[in-house]
């Protein structure tokens, strides 16, 4: 989806540094950001500056975005790529990232990489199931295993899991993680690091667009016919991913009441004029707030609204 140019995205970093802390001092273990997908649209690599020094490793979706992103680089911390096209070891080590595996051929293809198991519970996808780990972890020589749980049985699953099939491990005890952003208050979920996403950008970004006009309502409008008395236009729509939901005009808590291709109908007040504000995020607009409306995941809405207009790094 493209930009808005009539779309601000403000991304606080500083914001994101102290969404870090407080899950370092929350969990006490160390912390494997996900930066997948630009960093939820909150951009990688500025994230990446922000945060390494706080973080023992970042997750990406695939070897690709990590080349992009190039994040040993610049927080010179390694990171683990789910997926990845190739096969050849090197194509990992050069960049410093250690590639997902589940199964035997591709985890001894790329036993120079130091890959890392993953291990279904659930998902069904991109994963070992359990009486196979033994077998993928003796090809790779893996020595870290993960899953993607998103309830204490999952965990449970999964630790039971590797105590029952893992081989010994060479050289000390595994090193096991599992919790992302929906686990972090579970002790019992932390194991040997954290993996949080959306729980690093909650309330650190702004989305907002103009009023381009502000009319009277006479009647049913747009092209649905709503119902207002009073309505304003924004230069935003669903080609750049936004739909009906709740917004914030002047401090109030209001509506997006249509969406067209590139414009959208807001509901508007008396007091509303042509160049005030929409929030679209932010200003106490959560992500949660608007998935409620919208029927989708926070990290939906984050990832949608942040890729809707210009960026802009503060702090």
């Amino acid at each position: 989806m493209p930009a808005s140019p009539h779309v601000s995205v403000r991304i606080d970093l500083s914001r994101v540094r102290r969404n870090a802390e407080e899950i370092a001092k929350q969990t006490a273990v160390p912390i494997i950001a996900v930066v997948k997908a630009d960093a939820y649209g909150l951009g990688a690599a500025r994230v990446a500056t922000a945060i390494g020094d706080l973080v023992e490793a970042f997750y990406v979706f695939d070897l690709a975005e990590a080349v992009e992103y190039r994040l040993f680089d610049i927080a010179g911390k390694r990171t683990i790529a789910l997926l990845g096209q190739s096969d050849d070891p090197q194509d990992y080590l050069s960049h410093h990232v250690r590639p997902a595996v589940w199964d035997v051929a591709r985890a001894h293809a790329l036993r120079a990489a130091k890959p890392v198991l993953s291990v279904d519970t659930g998902q069904q996808r991109f994963a070992c199931e359990a009486h196979n780990v033994s077998a993928v972890m003796r090809a790779g020589d893996i020595g870290e295993a993960f899953t993607h749980a998103s309830t204490l049985d999952q965990v449970r699953q999964f630790t039971q899991t590797m105590s029952e099939h893992a081989p010994p491990a060479k050289a000390g005890k595994l090193y096991l993680h599992a919790a992302g952003s929906s686990l972090l208050a579970k002790p019992a979920a932390r194991l040997d690091a954290v993996r949080p996403g959306l729980a690093l950008y909650r309330g650190a970004a702004r989305v907002t667009a103009p009023l381009v006009e502000v009319r009277e309502s006479t009647g049913p409008a747009g092209y649905t016919g709503f119902l207002s008395p009073r309505h304003g236009i924004i230069l935003a729509g669903y080609s750049h991913g936004l739909r009906t939901g709740p917004c914030m005009v002047n401090g109030r808590r209001s509506h997006i009441l249509e969406v067209g291709m590139q414009t959208s109908f807001v509901e508007a007040a008396g007091g509303d004029r042509v160049g005030d504000e929409v929030v679209l995020l932010g200003d106490g607009l959560s992500e949660s707030d608007v998935a409620a409306e919208w029927k989708a995941s926070p990290q939906e809405v984050l990832t949608r609204l942040c890729g809707a207009g210009i960026r802009q790094h503060v702090g």
